[in-house]
């Protein structure tokens, strides 16, 4: 079988191919470069962009499935910009959508976002079935994509899977992103003191890379009842917490420094997980403090 990855040289992306060829899949990856850089050596690979014509590169490669992971991932930029964000994240998967449909794709995996899609949420754990008003472009974009999906289905029989994060973090995470973690942790590896927006007790539901990675490769084969997911560890952990315990793991023995509240962005968020683990049997393996070690370690590393 082969599996096209779009944005397979990002964070998430790149863990995803590595462990889809761990497992004997064929890999072809699209990727333009613009934030990840690891390219699989054991993949194909096609330096192009999502918002462009990729019919050529899905004619030659015929995958079967696709994982669509590329995006316009910062919140923050998609205020600053909200045309780029749509161009990439609405424009863009509807030219995968499109490539996917003239040449018979099986299935597309679309990695969502759980908070910013929902927006101020009105109660917590927010489920699936939780009221949509997203407080920023980049929610609105990555919202409006899964629509594209569902007529894609009911119009063309395009089967699809839809999962929705929690804030993920992890080891090759760009820090430009602008997560949460990864920003800490190149801080405190250059010994700088790190950014807090806001008051730092605004809550995150965070989730280690690779749990979800295991779970969307696992998701290939599987045809559960329903088709979005939310994906989380199901606890709040608050920016505050986040910084003392890479405090505690780094030494750093500073505090952090503090600025204005980004509007647009939720103050709390914590995503019930509990359709999950019942049609997927899924259930995150790394709490917080085993995450945050094993992400600083390897960070390190490099």
């Amino acid at each position: 079988m082969k599996v096209l990855v779009t944005g397979g040289a990002g964070f998430m992306g790149s863990h995803i191919v590595d462990m889809l060829i761990e497992k004997d899949y064929e890999v072809v990856i699209i990727d333009d470069l613009s934030m990840g850089k690891f390219v699989n050596k054991k993949a194909i690979f096609y330096k192009d962009d999502i918002t462009k014509n990729i019919d050529k590169i899905f004619e030659k490669e015929k995958p079967n499935i696709v994982i669509h992971t590329a995006a316009q991932v910062i919140l923050r930029e998609s205020i600053n910009n909200p045309v780029k964000d749509a161009i990439t994240n609405i424009i863009g998967t509807i030219n995968v959508l499109e490539s996917c449909r003239k040449n018979n794709v099986k299935k597309i995996i679309y990695t969502s976002t759980g908070g910013a899609r929902v927006g101020e949420p009105e109660y917590l754990p927010v489920d699936e079935k939780h009221q949509i008003n997203p407080t920023s472009p980049y929610g609105i974009s990555k919202h409006t994509a899964e629509h594209y999906i569902w007529m894609y289905n009911k119009l063309y029989g395009l089967d699809y899977l839809i999962f929705c994060f929690g804030n993920v973090y992890g080891p090759r995470d760009d820090p430009e992103s602008k997560r949460i973690v990864s920003m800490f942790t190149h801080k405190l590896l250059k010994g700088e003191i790190p950014t807090i927006f806001g008051d730092g007790k605004q809550t995150r539901d965070f989730i280690y890379v690779m749990d979800l990675v295991e779970l969307i490769v696992q998701s290939i084969n599987k045809k559960p009842k329903h088709k979005l997911f939310h994906l989380a560890y199901g606890k709040q952990v608050s920016v505050n917490e986040i910084f003392n315990i890479l405090k505690k793991i780094s030494g750093f023995k500073g505090e952090p420094e503090h600025m204005k509240a980004i509007k647009g962005e939720v103050r709390d968020i914590c995503l019930d997980t509990s359709l999950a683990q019942k049609e997927l049997g899924w259930k995150p393996k790394h709490n917080i403090e085993e995450g945050l070690m094993n992400t600083y370690k390897i960070t390190r590393g490099k």
